[in-house]
């Protein structure tokens, strides 16, 4: 079988121990697992399982593709949540299943209970409230339709509400936040009054579970944190200047490949395309068989570096598109296919997505969502060793090996 020129590893140890780090903050509160995203990079099905052993009481989906995909690989023993939109033409698809399903408009909601009024089942509803970040929400006179179609269709049932923080990352000044978290009281307070009792209220980030403690009511979902990242510089600083107990996170990703050619080039040449660099001197280059189609940032050109031999190698020349050089010239005895950490450690080294995100002029969140959504994830159990090998779609035949 063909082996695989980049792969990510995932250590299921770290996200259950972040889990459970988070779990401690919570008094009674409940827990959602975000697995959105591919679970940001990591591996859905992986992380899902690794979530549900560490006693997640919710996982939370973008689409209702990824909701019935853990549906169909038994992981739906709690219950699912799609915090995105489900198209009409899905919904019965979704009741039939039992997924919980975000409501952001009233003509979701009349067609959902059409259809489990149809089926003679029982639509489970969340709202998603509009407080002041203007993406898909409710509030005002769509809000009160909503509400009147659900008192009117007993299949419908409404469980939760949630909204969303707009700058609780990015700022340590949190104004906006108290505003949208005072908004999201007055709403729930007004579905109250008009007789719907929520079970579920919830709208918790990582940030907020950390930060705002008045943020966890009924439910926390936990995304980033999850995966051992913070959510930003801004979110950390914050829970020092006000002294909150801070989780202590372990990444669970590690982005690797193995070098294609070593080869040694005179000074004056350049490297790559529009030769943005030129050799100082004779220089030693190790070529790596991923660029920007693997999600390795073309902003990372000339600026990042990588990990050979538990030491730093820079980057020369723009990031192709399926390819990268590195300059390796101080870096003893590199050889043909050696192991080449793109991102996490090596020896004492560590590439941090942080670091990576300031290369590339990004967050964090993209650079872990983006590692090469076609590379096989292998799976590091609770003793530290492979424990699965997962290929992605496109990379490579099952049963093949990195």
């Amino acid at each position: 079988m063909a082996r695989a020129l980049s792969w990510i590893e995932i250590d299921t140890r770290a996200i259950a121990d972040n889990l459970r780090a988070f779990r401690a903050q919570l008094r009674d509160s409940q827990l959602m697992a975000v697995v959105k995203g591919e679970a940001y990079g990591h591996g859905m099905l992986p992380v899902a399982r690794a979530a549900l052993d560490a006693g997640a009481d919710w996982l939370g989906t973008f689409n209702l593709h990824e909701a019935l995909e853990l549906c169909r690989a038994g992981l739906a023993e709690v219950p699912v949540l799609v915090l995105g939109y489900v198209p009409i033409s899905d919904l019965a698809e979704a009741i039939d299943h039992g997924i919980r399903i975000t409501v952001s408009s009233p003509e979701t909601a009349e067609a959902a209970g059409r259809i489990a009024s149809e089926q003679a089942s029982r639509a489970f509803l969340h709202l998603k409230l509009e407080t002041g970040t203007h993406r898909l929400g409710l509030e005002g006179a769509a809000l009160e339709r909503t509400l009147a179609v659900i008192e009117k269709i007993p299949q419908l049932v409404l469980e939760g509400a949630h909204t969303h923080f707009a700058n609780i990352e990015d700022t340590t000044e949190h104004d906006y936040a108290r505003m949208q978290l005072e908004r999201f009281e007055q709403q729930l307070a007004a579905i109250r009054q008009a007789g719907h009792e929520l079970r579920q209220p919830h709208t918790a980030c990582t940030a907020a579970a950390i930060l705002f403690p008045r943020t966890h009511f009924a439910m926390v979902r936990v995304g980033i944190g999850m995966y051992g990242l913070w959510p930003s510089k801004e979110t950390f600083l914050s829970a020092l200047q006000e002294n909150k107990p801070a989780p202590a996170l372990r990444p669970a990703l590690t982005w690797k490949t193995r070098v294609a050619q070593v080869k040694r080039v005179p000074a004056g040449a350049y490297v790559g395309y529009g030769c943005t660099y030129r050799c100082t001197r004779e220089t030693l280059l190790a070529i790596l068989p991923v660029g920007y189609a693997n999600g390795y940032d073309r902003l990372l050109s000339n600026r990042g570096h990588v990990l050979i031999g538990g030491l730093r190698a820079p980057i020369r020349g723009r990031v192709c598109m399926n390819l990268t050089m590195v300059d390796v010239t101080d870096v003893p005895s590199v050889s043909l296919e050696d192991e080449v950490v793109l991102l996490g450690e090596q020896g004492d080294e560590k590439i941090t997505a942080e670091l990576m995100a300031s290369w590339a002029q990004t967050i964090n969140y993209e650079v872990v969502t983006r590692a090469d959504p076609y590379a096989p994830r292998r799976v590091l159990g609770p003793d530290g060793r492979v424990e699965a090998y997962l290929p992605r779609p496109g990379a490579m035949l099952p049963g093949s090996d990195p």
